[in-house]
């Protein structure tokens, strides 16, 4: 099975998980370029999100494809997901049980797509997989994940209420191009 018969084989599979919480919502799966090296993952979806079924379409998500262009890439070169993959009410946070629930398909995901790098947007995508991080302090650094870097950004919504998060934000997009065109040089 090549990559995108086993990503559309989880996407049926999820749809078809009547266990998963949130299943009032709209699945949005995830989307981009299946062979990108890098794998950006979110939280959940918003309302916008909910509506289209596509990670990172509102103001959030143009503030990302902004960042993404800056650094000379296009959005379609990524690949952008969520941890939950459906939208919680009213946009709260994601409860830990609705983490859980959807981990098993993020981490088949990861492992299908195979990224050089994972970037994850805001401290509850980092905080899932490294625990004791902090947003202000480690956003911008590279942590491992097994094989494979890992690299905490601050979430686009985030900076988009503060100019001094902007500005971490975008440095952390210039950081990340470095990584990547060293590590495509490597091989």
């Amino acid at each position: 099975m090549n990559k995108l018969e086993a990503l559309k084989q989880l996407e049926i599979d999820i749809t078809a998980d009547k266990s998963l919480p949130l299943r009032e919502a709209n699945l949005v799966f995830g989307e981009g370029n299946i062979n990108s090296p890098v794998l950006f993952i979110g939280e959940a979806p918003g309302l916008n999100e909910d509506r289209l079924k596509r990670p990172f379409v509102g103001r959030g998500g143009q503030l990302l494809n902004k960042a993404i262009v800056s650094i000379g890439w296009k959005r379609e070169d990524v690949y952008i997901t969520n941890i939950v993959k459906r939208r919680p009410p009213n946009n709260r946070d994601p409860l830990p049980e609705e983490i859980v629930a959807y981990e098993p398909y993020l981490k088949r995901q990861i492992e299908i797509l195979d990224p050089k790098i994972i970037v994850t947007l805001g401290r509850f995508a980092m905080n899932h997989f490294i625990i004791a991080a902090k947003i202000s302090r480690d956003q911008g650094k590279i942590f491992r994940m097994g094989n494979r870097p890992l690299m905490p950004i601050y979430h686009p919504a985030a900076a988009l209420r503060s100019t001094s998060v902007l500005k971490e934000f975008n440095k952390s997009f210039k950081k990340l191009a470095r990584i990547v065109k060293k590590a495509e040089l490597a091989h």
